[in-house]
């Protein structure tokens, strides 16, 4: 069975592991990403002035589990709550878990269905489009920047909100940064490209700062697995020889690497 590298930021990535583990996977956790909470004057004025008129908002949208995590520690420390009429988007079952963990309510959150081809924001947009009217207001709570696939579709989502007459802020509560390109995180990629391990990777940027790494690297012999078509796109530009797209569920991600098995025995 093929070696699982999980590129996710932690504490996401020692959670994937754990689970792939469960279900006879081999994987490790490579953080290609680290995340924190946003430090640059403008993200925190962004969450101020949200916070200054949480209870204003009909639905909250985060673009991912990171985004709930930081904003509920935010609203923790302020002792804040949204109003009771708030609504949640969530646009897959990891952001929701996240949710359901800060103790909303199922009845509150709106999320893509389990079947749905992809789990993003065109997917969440066929469930909350109905929910809405001109008037309304919507927060968007994001890292710092918008340079990964849910920047994409952030973007694509408030377009279709403002042409519905709906007014969308965004908070920025956290920032995503390279790894630093130690001599130990080094010799552990060049261990993992010697063993044939295959890469899932679940943001744009994740692959981008595995190929910046080492850009004398070449990454035509190895295989990516990517939980969306743009991360699929960045993984061909980077020159993995094989991608394959997967669903971002364990149950999927194990039938890939089955797959591969079954294909290369």
């Amino acid at each position: 069975m093929p070696h699982l590298v999980v590129t996710r930021p932690q504490p996401d990535a020692a959670l994937w592991v754990q689970q792939l583990q469960a279900q006879g996977i081999e994987a490790t956790a490579l953080a290609m990403m680290e995340i924190g909470p946003s430090r640059s004057p403008h993200a925190l004025a962004t969450v101020h002035a949200a916070l200054q008129q949480l209870s204003s908002y009909d639905a909250i949208m985060f673009v991912s589990g990171n985004a709930a995590r930081y904003f509920f520690a935010q609203l923790r420390a302020q002792a804040l709550r949204p109003a009771a009429h708030t609504r949640y988007w969530a646009p897959g079952p990891g952001t929701a878990k996240v949710l359901f963990s800060e103790g909303i309510s199922p009845l509150s959150l709106t999320q893509p269905s389990p079947d749905a081809p992809q789990f993003d924001s065109e997917s969440l947009w066929t469930h909350v489009q109905h929910q809405i009217c001109s008037g309304q207001k919507v927060l968007i709570v994001r890292g710092g920047d918008g340079h990964d696939a849910a920047g994409q579709g952030r973007q694509w989502l408030t377009e279709q909100l403002r042409q519905r007459g709906v007014r969308v802020d965004f908070a920025a509560v956290y920032e995503r940064m390279a790894p630093q390109a130690t001599p130990a995180l080094l010799q552990t990629i060049e261990t993992l490209r010697t063993l044939q391990a295959v890469w899932l990777f679940s943001s744009s940027e994740c692959v981008q700062h595995l190929r910046l790494s080492n850009t004398d690297w070449s990454w035509q012999a190895h295989t990516a697995l990517a939980t969306h078509p743009r991360i699929a796109q960045q993984a061909h530009q980077a020159g993995f020889g094989r991608i394959i797209e997967t669903m971002p569920t364990v149950q999927s991600i194990v039938a890939s690497i089955k797959s591969l098995h079954d294909h290369h025995p």
